[in-house]
């Protein structure tokens, strides 16, 4: 736990392993054998359950639900109020975690469904259901989540918003 910044009430299972730099907010459980990448920031109230994989530089907002089992590459940022689901008819026993690549971008209220892969370099707008594999570099929403644009497209749109939109002086 090198340099680790924890919050109040942090509850942590056996075996967990932090990476260098790595700072967790108020109320936060991580389960036994999960692995947290160095430079990750995990928001209050988060659950994070058992043999977790997070990987370097994340940014996951508070109240986040990660099922056991899931892997999350580096880079990936998350907005709060997210949901990633492993068991596809609870309460089997028999999980099928998502895997979610490096660089992905979820929206807040976002459900990941089980035994789906979120593709590197994709998005995942605010209060979608993803119920099947995200390709790479593909922007997805609505219920079911479908693709709506590629990820240089939302680039673009989001660069002329920024340039389009007045500052105050």
């Amino acid at each position: 736990m090198q340099n680790a910044k924890l919050g109040k009430g942090v509850i942590f299972g056996k075996n967990v392993q932090l990476g260098k730099d790595v700072i967790i907010w108020n109320y936060v459980v991580i389960g036994d054998n999960s692995k947290i990448g160095g430079g990750t920031c995990i928001g209050s109230f988060c659950d994070i359950g058992k043999n977790v994989v997070i990987g370097k530089n994340c940014k996951i907002q508070a109240h986040v639900t990660v099922s056991n089992g899931c892997r999350i590459g580096n880079n990936v940022s998350m907005a709060p109020n997210c949901s990633i689901l492993n068991d596809k008819f609870p309460p089997s026993e028999l999980i099928t975690p998502p895997t979610i690549e490096d660089n992905v971008v979820i929206g807040g209220c976002a459900v990941i469904l089980p035994d789906t892969t979120i593709g590197k370099y994709s998005m995942v707008a605010a209060a979608s259901v993803v119920t099947k594999d995200v390709q790479p570099r593909t922007v997805v929403k609505g219920t079911p989540a479908r693709p709506m644009m590629t990820r240089e497209e939302y680039e673009n749109k989001r660069k002329a918003f920024v340039e389009n939109t007045p500052t105050e002086e």
